[in-house]
């Protein structure tokens, strides 16, 4: 695939009809159960999760599945608050993580959203400190977990589900502490100036791989993700199964040594 410039790509990673997370599980993995709510407030529609099975070496295997999901369409987005989380989001998550944990189940994260939802009323439900006890609970789990950037991986709200002993970006993804409009704002004290911020950020799967960030690109067909899901979801599906059977061989002390030496390195 040609190269393009990092605004484009912010630009294709935002477009309504690029494949969701819903749309990459139902092709990659078999028996997808979604289970609800954070038993203590709601159920949040910008996060889905749930237990999925996945072939790997002619074996099901079961693993965990939690995907950041926008919508396609005006509605769909509405309900889904634009794929921003609010705190419940985030709570559902970490119950579904720990789940995960108990049941020795492997963890498949999937990244696609502008930030958490900046509301008064994720404030005053504790916003941050459920980004920061999602981020404490995926560094001491002890089971595998698998983070894939598959579109805008923006601020806490990205970071907060994308602690994982590997991370992937789909060629187009783009993966930063916020929004090339909010540092553009910040640093030229000019929104309009954001294809510049793009630029500058390191923000694109080639940067972050340069930076040691994450750790594959995944590719996609020339003009995005959306012109071959199938194939898209084929290459993750292959990623995720490769890793899975080199983590499942590590036991738990190594796979959380392996994993805090990563993030420290960052």
């Amino acid at each position: 695939m040609k190269e393009i410039s990092a605004w484009e790509k912010v630009k294709l990673a935002r477009l309504p009809e690029r494949p969701k997370a819903l749309d990459y599980i139902n092709e990659i993995f078999d028996d997808f159960i979604e289970l609800h709510g954070d038993r203590l407030f709601g159920d949040d529609k910008s996060i889905v999760g749930g237990i999925a099975t996945i072939k790997i070496d002619n074996k099901d295997v079961a693993v965990t599945v939690i995907g950041e999901q926008k919508g396609k369409k005006a509605k769909e987005n509405m309900e889904r608050n634009f794929g921003m989380p609010n705190p419940e989001g985030y709570r559902k998550s970490i119950r579904l993580m720990k789940q995960a944990e108990k049941f020795k189940r492997p963890i498949i994260t999937f990244i696609d959203t502008p930030g958490a939802y900046p509301g008064i009323g994720a404030e005053e439900r504790g916003q941050g400190e459920a980004i920061a006890k999602s981020m404490m609970e995926m560094s001491t789990l002890g089971v595998p977990i698998i983070a894939i950037v598959i579109g805008e991986g923006s601020s806490g709200g990205a970071l907060a589900i994308c602690v994982g002993d590997r991370i992937a970006m789909l060629e187009n993804s783009v993966y930063s502490i916020l929004s090339p409009e909010g540092f553009a704002s910040i640093l030229y004290k000019d929104s309009s100036k954001a294809s510049d911020a793009a630029e500058n950020m390191k923000i694109t799967a080639k940067d972050l791989k340069e930076l040691k960030i994450i750790d594959k690109i995944i590719c996609e067909p020339e003009g995005g993700a959306q012109k071959d899901l199938k194939q898209v979801a084929q290459n993750i599906k292959d990623y995720i199964t490769s890793q899975i059977s080199e983590l499942i061989e590590l036991d738990t002390k190594e796979l959380l040594n392996n994993r805090y030496d990563k993030f420290r390195k960052m």
